[in-house]
């Protein structure tokens, strides 16, 4: 038992450190452990600044030491099935991509991830927003211009709690994102609009809720989607179920034994996160000023 984090950089028998605390420490844990030649697994939003997580990278260079981010929901079962369905051309020439991740909670949170104070990351963007431009990004690359609208209904609440954000990707598919904690999920998890064909799903990944109810990811059956809550490939000749692939946590914490071990990359690049937060960055600034901003 450690009595203060400092303690841990201490060690010489520690291989990885997960920094899971709040989002204010993510920076500074992250570049101590790698100081002290751990490899860091960070969760995200990792950084409020592209800055920030430049240097990180850096650290993570000098220290010959891996970097990466729980971007956990790259491994979520409806976006596997999404990423296949675009990597596989099978609904043609994409051109938009809709992202929603949206719940209502009637309670007012008093933690830290409701705190007005910037260096707590508690807006909507940073939360769930890390999660859908991450996926925006994985899908479609950089993008090139970004806009978002933010707001906070509550008024005790002092941070937005309800974004909009059209992200413009160089190859020309546009992203819609929508996050919330104040809005019923009344649309589509997903809408993926190609030049043959189109495709939707609705609903969440369910790892986190199997997880919490205390079943493994290697239990039988964990991750799987029940076939009511598969997804649809609407063509021209009518509509068709797609099953939906088995989300699959375990093989990030898989990817980073390998990429420790030096068999494999970290499964999340450090250059994809990069891009991550200077997406975030440029929605803030869009949403403060109300106009686009250019990346």
């Amino acid at each position: 038992m450690l009595s203060t984090v400092d303690e841990l950089w201490r060690r010489s028998d520690i291989d990885v450190v997960v920094v899971a605390s709040p989002n204010r420490f993510h920076v500074e844990q992250a570049g101590a452990a790698l100081d002290a030649g751990m490899a860091v697994v960070v969760d995200k939003p990792v950084a409020a600044t592209g800055a920030e997580i430049r240097d990180l990278v850096q650290r993570s260079e000098r220290a010959g030491r891996m970097l990466t981010v729980f971007q956990n929901r790259r491994w979520d079962g409806d976006f596997r099935t999404v990423r296949r369905l675009v990597a596989d051309g099978d609904l043609g020439e994409i051109g938009r991509f809709e992202s929603r991740f949206e719940r209502a909670s009637r309670k007012t949170r008093t933690s830290w991830k409701v705190s007005a104070d910037p260096a707590d990351l508690a807006d909507i963007l940073y939360d769930l927003g890390s999660h859908l431009v991450d996926q925006a990004i994985v899908l479609f690359g950089r993008p090139v211009s970004v806009f978002a609208e933010t707001r906070s209904p509550n008024p005790a609440v002092p941070v937005s709690q309800d974004a909009t954000v059209l992200l413009t990707h160089a190859n020309g598919v546009r992203s819609y994102l929508r996050m919330s904690s104040v809005t019923m999920p009344v649309a589509p998890r997903f809408v993926v609009v190609g030049a043959d064909a189109g495709y939707r799903s609705w609903g969440l990944d369910p790892q986190e809720k199997a997880s919490v109810e205390g079943r493994l990811p290697t239990d039988e059956g964990f991750g799987e989607y029940p076939e009511s809550q598969w997804g649809e490939v609407l063509t021209d000749d009518g509509l068709r179920k797609v099953p939906t692939e088995r989300g699959d946590y375990l093989a990030f914490y898989q990817a980073v034994a390998a990429c420790v071990r030096g068999d494999g990359p970290p499964p999340v690049p450090p250059a994809e996160s990069v891009m991550v937060v200077d997406t975030l960055e440029a929605a803030l600034r869009s949403a403060a000023t109300g106009v686009p901003v250019e990346l």
